[in-house]
């Protein structure tokens, strides 16, 4: 039998030490809008049915009952990784973004199926990417 299929990616996560320097990150900086802000999570809209979920690596490792249903403890050691996707035509305006708000680029990558990625960090260590078309074979215009 072969897997029922996958549509796409609803979440994404990143684990942070403090709340409101990742709100100045994503909220501010990448301008996500924060529609759910709690104890352990904030949670960022990303774009059509995704979300960037901001968790406190210190509150997570534990399993929570909820009035819904148990939310296994997760959590992760060291940096993380992501990418948002972007229009290859927002990618000047991107780089020049984050030159004005001073935020170092780590690398530029110029994939052979003609994507590019502009790399840079959180304040917390994990790599942030921004990605146009290209990237991948599914990742196309």
């Amino acid at each position: 039998m072969d897997a029922p299929g996958i549509n796409g990616i609803v979440e994404t996560a990143v684990y942070v030490d403090d709340f409101a320097s990742a709100h100045d990150f994503y909220g501010e900086l990448l301008g996500l809008r924060r529609v759910v802000e709690g104890e352990r999570m904030h949670g960022y809209d990303v774009g059509p049915n995704q979300m960037l979920l901001v968790f406190r690596r210190d509150v997570c490792r534990e399993d929570v009952e909820s009035p819904y249903g148990m939310v296994p403890g997760h959590s992760t050691d060291g940096p993380s990784h992501f990418a948002f996707a972007i229009s290859r035509s927002a990618l000047i305006e991107w780089r020049e973004y984050l030159e004005e708000k001073k935020v170092t680029l780590s690398s530029e990558v110029r994939w052979p199926q003609g994507g590019v990625s502009l790399f840079f960090h959180d304040p917390f260590g994990n790599v942030v990417e921004l990605a146009t078309p290209g990237l991948w074979p599914n990742y196309q215009d």
